[in-house]
């Protein structure tokens, strides 16, 4: 198995290549072959290289035969500048999953809309992170096809007790960023997921208001909220729910879920997959949906 290894959002600071060595070790003990986009390491402020160089990075390993995933190791600001540079038309004649997480929601799901092919919201660098033990033995069962803890998630039912759809979103902040552009998913029937990595009560309350304002709400079949880190860190009087009420119905199923998130204990979930979550028969047992 060979992998390619992007970086579409900001460039990795210098002292961060210990971490490129380590993944690729990791790798190798894995008998996964790695292949290294050019533009990684920042050269110019927080950029790698320029939006066109990281997107026909990316392209080379779609068109590339030999490799077989591929894995964005960023996060940031910067990868929705990458998006009017990708070939959709290639990139939905491949097999291949892109996987990424934070700003990289931004990138799967417009390859979701663009193409309708799914992607894994997952931040492979988990694997040599605090939880690296862990994280390598999922991902480690996965490839084998020993199991998919990796993408088992438990999860718990806020309000309503059943939803089913394909899943889009991923972090709160990037995801609306597409709003208003070609890549924003059609939101009719589909589950929401949405996490963040920073923002408190005003910050994420702003973003509720935007996807109440182009309708978000009124379309989608229910929401599963993961973590929001520094929220829950910084201990607000209103929970997330208490903000999501303020924008939806009483009969609009919300369900939420530890295992994703930008923890590094966090689990992968497919976007452009389709779920479905039932209270009545879940009983502690987790779902899945994976490559």
């Amino acid at each position: 198995m060979k992998i390619g290894i992007s970086a579409c959002s900001n460039g990795h600071l210098p002292e961060w290549q210990d971490q490129i060595t380590e993944l690729e070790q990791v790798f190798d003990n894995m008998n996964i072959e790695t292949a290294l986009s050019p533009h990684i390491m920042r050269t110019i402020d927080e950029y790698s290289g320029t939006d066109k160089e990281r997107a026909e990075d990316l392209m080379k390993f779609y068109t590339d035969d030999a490799i077989d995933a591929i894995y964005d190791i960023s996060g940031g600001d910067l990868a929705n500048g990458v998006l009017k540079y990708l070939d959709y038309d290639a990139i939905a004649k491949t097999d291949k999953t892109f996987w990424g997480y934070s700003d990289l929601t931004t990138v799967i799901n417009a390859i979701y809309t663009m193409t309708g092919k799914p992607g894994v919201l997952y931040q492979i660098k988990n694997i040599i992170w605090s939880c690296g033990d862990v994280q390598k033995q999922r991902f480690s069962d996965y490839i084998s096809g020993k199991n998919n803890d990796l993408f088992d998630i438990k999860y718990s039912f806020l309000q309503g007790n059943d939803m089913q759809g394909v899943v889009v979103g991923g972090n709160i902040r990037c995801f609306t960023k597409l709003a208003g552009t070609r890549y924003w998913p059609d939101m009719n029937g589909k589950i929401l997921l949405l996490e963040a990595l920073g923002g408190e009560s005003g910050q994420i309350g702003t973003l509720f208001n935007q996807l109440d304002d182009i309708g978000v709400f009124d379309q989608i079949s229910g929401v599963l909220l993961g973590t929001f880190t520094n929220y829950e860190k910084a201990g607000p009087s209103l929970t997330v729910y208490d903000l999501l009420k303020m924008h939806i119905s009483e009969v609009l199923p919300v369900a939420c879920t530890r295992d994703i998130g930008h923890g590094h204990d966090a689990k992968a979930i497919m976007i452009g997959k389709e779920y479905s979550i039932h209270a009545d028969t879940h009983n502690g047992e987790t779902f899945d949906v994976y490559p």
